[in-house]
């Protein structure tokens, strides 16, 4: 069986996570749901992993790993890059904090949408919409 390995990553401080992770947090619960049920009569294991992050480390929050990619790598069209979070601001204490986010088609995502998650995915497993 193939292995799916998906991991995010995201600052987390005292069991609390900015609104950008919070929000792209539950679009990845929706589709590993979804891809778990959809992906193994294709012969693919969905697995989650989750890493906290310190405030040391912000610059790599809110990303999502595919088999050890972020999404950028996997889709050629998507960009990484990041803007001002104030979110992170209050969690840092530091007004100049700035969090990742993803440009894609057109689009320029502070937290992560299901549609691009499953995008991601679906390019790796090659299975989606095979089992209804």
């Amino acid at each position: 069986m193939n292995r799916l390995e998906i991991e995010w990553k995201h600052l987390e401080k005292s069991g609390n996570t900015c609104i950008r992770c919070s929000d792209t947090g539950e679009a990845l619960q929706e589709v590993i749901e979804k891809l778990a049920v959809e992906c193994e009569p294709c012969g693919w294991e969905v697995k989650f992993k989750e890493t906290k992050l310190s405030e040391h480390e912000i610059p790599e929050s809110n990303i999502i790993l595919f088999n050890g990619k972020a999404i950028e790598d996997i889709l050629p069209e998507a960009k990484a890059s990041e803007s001002h979070c104030q979110s992170c601001c209050e969690f840092t204490g530091d007004s100049s904090t700035s969090c990742r986010t993803v440009e894609f088609d057109g689009n320029i995502y502070e937290e992560i949408p299901s549609s691009l998650i499953r995008q991601t995915a679906c390019v790796i497993t090659q299975c989606c919409g095979k089992v209804a």
